[in-house]
């Protein structure tokens, strides 16, 4: 019976990180989706900005919590005062995963977590287990790349593009918005270098937040884990 009800409850437990996952994932389209309607401009690293009531903006044109600035509230600032705010598609996709989480963890669990963010170019926090894997399926919230490998030298920040999988056919991407896979390798094939001979193409990586750590530290901090109990000999489950 033992071996019957742990067998249960991690059903019970593997029930609930899809759960999870799902709803992150949905939360991350939706982010896209509303970031592509914030305002928030596209720039190079040199010509970045943001709202200074949030984040200091470094030497290398990223964008540093103030102290004593929530991090719950900064990430919200962006979407609310999006024209403020200008970045390279590198950042804006950390910036779509934490405002998912936003839109989803209590407030006091992402200001727990992410106590010291830093957006610039990947450099995301530890706790969003951000990692690369070329999974047996993309599924709608993953961030996908557009590699271009003849870019011109003199415009680096297109040798590639982020995009977040919508789910429908087309991906976000910050600078060329919402569009199918055959219109960004055609923007990205012309910014290539004079005499380019390989055209732009989607790679087989994806890129995804650690789905598994997240599940776990949103369901410790808000307590709603499914509890076992015996109904005549029986396991059940309640939350």
């Amino acid at each position: 019976m033992m071996s019957n009800i742990s067998e249960t409850i991690g059903d019970y437990l593997s029930i609930n990180f899809r759960s999870f996952e799902r709803k992150l994932r949905l939360a991350i389209v939706r982010a896209a989706r509303d970031l592509s309607r914030s305002g928030l401009a596209f720039a190079t690293y040199d010509n970045s900005r943001c709202n200074p009531v949030f984040w200091d903006r470094t030497e290398q044109g990223g964008f540093l919590l103030k102290k004593g600035v929530p991090p719950f509230d900064a990430i919200k600032d962006i979407y609310v005062h999006g024209s403020s705010y200008a970045t390279e598609c590198s950042t804006a996709i950390p910036i779509i995963f934490y405002k998912a989480l936003v839109d989803l963890f209590p407030a006091g669990l992402f200001n727990e977590l992410f106590a010291n963010l830093y957006l610039y170019d990947w450099k995301v926090d530890r706790d969003l287990g951000v990692h690369v894997e070329v999974p047996s399926q993309y599924l709608p919230g993953d961030c996908r790349y557009f590699d271009n490998p003849d870019f011109n030298p003199d415009t680096p920040q297109w040798q590639g593009e982020n995009v977040i999988d919508l789910g429908d056919g087309t991906y976000y991407g910050h600078g060329m918005g919402i569009a199918v896979p055959e219109k960004f390798i055609m923007v990205l094939n012309s910014l290539r270098k004079i005499g380019a001979g390989r055209s732009a193409y989607l790679t087989d990586e994806a890129t995804r937040p650690d789905f598994k750590y997240l599940s776990d530290r949103y369901y410790g901090y808000t307590g709603l884990v499914y509890r076992v109990r015996m109904v005549n000999g029986a396991s059940a489950f309640s939350h």
